[in-house]
């Protein structure tokens, strides 16, 4: 399972929340969200949209990013819904990818 995959994700919340998680597939995990069987912090918070998703290479670095995701500002988390960046592996080098006057840079 080493040589897997993986993909980092956002979901909404009927009241806006956004969740960051990681997976090895995308629709396996929003189903168990969706059934309850996914994180306790999801359970009981309605209906839930997946908004975004990206390759995150191996389990490790989706870890990183998860991590990196996690610490963005909720502002910060939504230009990356609306830009839809197919990787987010600057977030690996640099914190400080997304300002108050760009979008997020891919590489």
């Amino acid at each position: 399972m080493s040589d897997s995959l993986w993909y980092l994700y956002l979901l909404r919340t009927a009241t806006g929340m956004l969740y960051t998680g990681i997976t090895t597939d995308v629709a396996r995990r929003l189903s168990q969200h969706q059934a309850g069987k996914g994180a306790k912090a999801l359970r009981g918070k309605g209906e839930l949209a997946l908004v975004f998703h990206c390759k995150a290479g191996d389990r490790s670095t989706a870890l990183r990013l998860e991590y990196r995701v996690k610490q963005l500002s909720k502002q910060q988390k939504e230009k990356l819904v609306i830009s839809q960046p197919s990787t987010l592996n600057a977030l690996l080098i640099d914190k400080k990818i997304i300002d108050k006057k760009s979008a997020v840079k891919t590489d």
